[in-house]
């Protein structure tokens, strides 16, 4: 598979996806998630995060991540709630809660992120993810969930 192809993508796992993402140019990336797959792609990633959630490694952990995606088609972006508390993790398509941590990035950032594919300590400091809030969670996110390298 080498064509990054959403109607595909609810039928690869993570880690065929995380290779998916690390072989698809960033054009191409930005084409497909400015188009109407969109929010099929969101949904199938943040579908994922639950089963990705290492509860082992949250220990105490409580909070609530607000994901915000820009790069909509009509301008606009996507936000996803994450719900992190007593060991388990829940996502929501509409906010819920007011954040400790809130994420933002384009699209293109996103998939990289949750594919294992950037660094996001490199990508604040070069301004690419604008993070606010609880800056050690954020540090911390990626530990949080069983991220696949391709």
């Amino acid at each position: 598979m080498t064509d990054f192809d959403p109607a595909t993508f609810a039928n690869v796992g993570p880690k065929e996806f995380a290779q998916l993402v690390k072989s698809t140019p960033d054009d191409k990336i930005a084409q497909v998630m400015s188009g109407d797959l969109r929010d099929k792609v969101l949904g199938e990633v943040f579908g994922r995060m639950p089963s990705l959630f290492r509860a082992d490694r949250a220990g105490t952990t409580n909070a609530v991540i607000h994901w915000v995606i820009t790069g909509r088609p009509d301008g606009g972006s996507d936000t996803y709630e994450v719900v992190i508390a007593d060991g388990t993790c829940v996502v929501n398509e509409t906010p819920q809660h007011d954040p400790k941590l809130s994420l933002t990035m384009g699209p293109v950032e996103f998939l990289k992120i949750v594919s294992g594919g950037a660094n996001p300590v490199m990508m604040f400091m070069t301004g690419k993810l604008k993070a606010k809030g609880d800056l050690g969670l954020a540090a911390n996110i990626a530990n949080l969930f069983d991220i696949p390298k391709a």
